[in-house]
């Protein structure tokens, strides 16, 4: 039997991908890598390993994780080291325990390797903490949809400080709309980050009811910060930081 690695890429810049998880990659004789993934991390992989896009398809998403599941078992069964390359962090979203649990059940050796989250590194990396003393005590990491394509259950977070949202750029509207029904501040600030970490980040800021008026255009994959929290990216950077700002 081999072994399989559920790494984590960290949120998309390769300085940011761990010792461990580099070391891994180096040594990797297969390699089956998230849509997240950025070129930059793949080309730091072993020459000669083979890699394997499995980036998920919307509506396709329990048709691609079955095929992902049996090409782990495929190469790991004869022997082959193979990592399971995520984006962010494999247990925040990633489906990281459910793998882990099918490869213990058919006897494969399976090591979790951690990746920097991008749940809280994308916005600290944009000037937005998710807790400050006096302005944030708690976040929730929250996806914005679920199997079914539904939105979350709301009323469980709505007294939180700081809510990031992952998946949600589809579902936006209909989320803000829902946190404003629960009493969330209609002027309470929301940013966007797209495609955190990166040289082409571009953060949107917007209030809670901007989003809800279908007003915010944002392109995926990018990370939702809901909270007074957002207030802080202008007040962190000693020049006003590129961004696109809805409200005038």
């Amino acid at each position: 039997m081999g072994k399989v690695y559920l790494l984590g890429a960290g949120p998309g810049d390769p300085d940011l991908l761990t010792i461990k998880g580099l070391r891994i990659l180096r040594e990797a004789d297969v390699i089956l890598y998230d849509r997240l993934v950025s070129p930059e991390i793949l080309a730091l992989a072993n020459p000669a390993a083979l890699l394997i896009h499995t980036g998920k398809r919307h509506g396709q998403q329990e048709e691609i994780q079955n095929e992902i599941n049996a090409l782990m078992l495929r190469h790991a069964i004869p022997g082959k080291i193979v990592v399971r390359l995520k984006g962010g962090d494999p247990m925040v979203f990633g489906r990281g325990a459910e793998e882990w649990a099918l490869l213990t059940a058919h006897g494969i050796e399976v090591e979790l390797v951690p990746g920097v989250s991008s749940a809280i590194a994308v916005p600290a990396l944009a000037g937005i903490p998710v807790t400050c003393r006096g302005v944030a005590a708690s976040f929730a990491v929250i996806t914005g949809h679920n199997q079914k394509s539904e939105t979350p259950d709301w009323v469980k977070f709505r007294m939180v400080d700081t809510l990031v949202i992952l998946m949600g750029v589809e579902n936006r509207v209909r989320i803000a709309t829902e946190l404003i029904a629960l009493g969330r501040p209609a002027t309470e600030p929301v940013a966007y980050i797209e495609r955190g970490s990166t040289d082409r980040e571009r953060v949107v800021t917007a209030t809670l009811a901007e989003v809800a008026r279908g007003e915010v255009e944002v392109e995926s994959p990018a990370v939702c910060v809901v909270g007074e929290v957002v207030r802080l990216r202008l007040k962190l950077f000693s020049e006003t930081p590129t961004e696109v700002a809805v409200a005038c």
